[in-house]
């Protein structure tokens, strides 16, 4: 009798987990019956957005990014610090990061239409999508029903991959987040659209090793072009390199680029030091629609990383 109440207990956990794990699956039909015009009205938001700034693409591109990153895809990027208590978008690799305007904008029209519905998480994903589409890049539908977290810790961004990391720490970073070698490689392709200030590279054409000033992996008539814009004692914030020669255009120049030694970060020329992860940037720079397919699916994995959020916030950059 015992052994079959611990039976009847076992079943009764196992389908209490497997109810719960449904009702936070996420789906692209999620909003179709609560708040139909949702993805139309933050698509309006940000192409307006994208009117204003040419640099809003690559922003809440890497936005998301580091939300999901951190926790998980709960918009914890998006919370305020408050007093002592700094928040993720305050965190040292993140204190770049803007264009929060334009999901606070999304955000206001969608309360307008459907008050405490969308979460933050969706916008911030579905923002994400769009910027890439209005670039010239892929769409795809955005599996939705994320909850916004209420967590967010500025110290917790040093968790996040750094620009100088080799291939083996990259593949680590992403492991832990349950993404692969191949996902790595194609969320890489996301370095098309932006750019990035001097203190990021600088590791790669000043004091490179005791032997060398440069990178020797750089193309020397590329690493000469940084080096005069980014000199070794710099003193202009805003001094920088485009990540790729069409820096607003969502396209396969990276990769082209990459096999040349005209990549930005050391995290760019790890993807060449390891023979799986060269042969698909190969793959990618011969083929354009290779890498937005597979873009496509490490973008979707990718933001269904389980942020364990618990609410809907009204305002995207405070706590209910």
């Amino acid at each position: 009798m015992a052994s079959i109440l611990f039976s009847l207990v076992i079943i009764a956990i196992i389908f209490s987990c497997s109810i719960s794990n449904f009702s936070n699956a996420l789906s692209v039909n999620h909003y179709q019956q609560t708040c139909p015009n949702a993805e139309s009205t933050i698509a309006k938001v940000v192409r307006s957005g994208m009117m204003n700034d040419k640099t809003v693409p690559a922003a809440l591109l890497r936005m998301h990014f580091h939300d999901c990153f951190i926790r998980g895809c709960d918009a914890s990027v998006l919370l305020n610090s408050k007093g002592s208590s700094q928040a993720e978008k305050d965190g040292p690799p993140n204190v770049s990061l803007h264009a929060f305007y334009v999901i606070e904008n999304a955000k206001k029209q969608v309360e307008k239409m459907c008050p405490g519905v969308v979460s933050c998480a969706d916008i911030l994903a579905i923002a994400a999508r769009d910027v890439v589409a209005l670039s010239g890049g892929p769409t795809w539908n955005v599996p939705k029903g994320r909850k916004d977290g209420r967590v967010s810790k500025a110290k917790d961004t040093l968790q996040l991959p750094f620009p100088t990391f080799n291939i083996s720490q990259l593949q680590q970073s992403f492991s832990q987040r349950g993404l692969s070698l191949d996902d790595l490689v194609s969320l890489s392709g996301g370095h098309t659209l932006g750019f990035s200030h001097c203190s990021s590279f600088q590791n790669r054409i000043h004091n490179f090793s005791n032997k060398t000033d440069v990178d020797p992996t750089m193309n020397p008539s590329f690493a000469t072009s940084l080096r005069q814009v980014c000199p070794k004692h710099n003193k202009v914030k805003s001094a920088g390199a485009n990540l790729d020669s069409s820096p607003t255009v969502f396209d396969n120049s990276y990769f082209k680029l990459l096999l040349q030694g005209k990549s930005i970060f050391s995290s760019d020329q790890a993807l060449i030091t390891s023979s799986r992860t060269k042969a698909l940037v190969a793959k990618f720079a011969a083929n354009q629609e290779e890498f937005f397919d597979a873009f496509v699916k490490s973008m979707i994995k990718m933001s269904s990383i389980n942020g364990g959020g618990t609410e809907i916030r009204l305002d995207c950059r405070v706590v209910n």
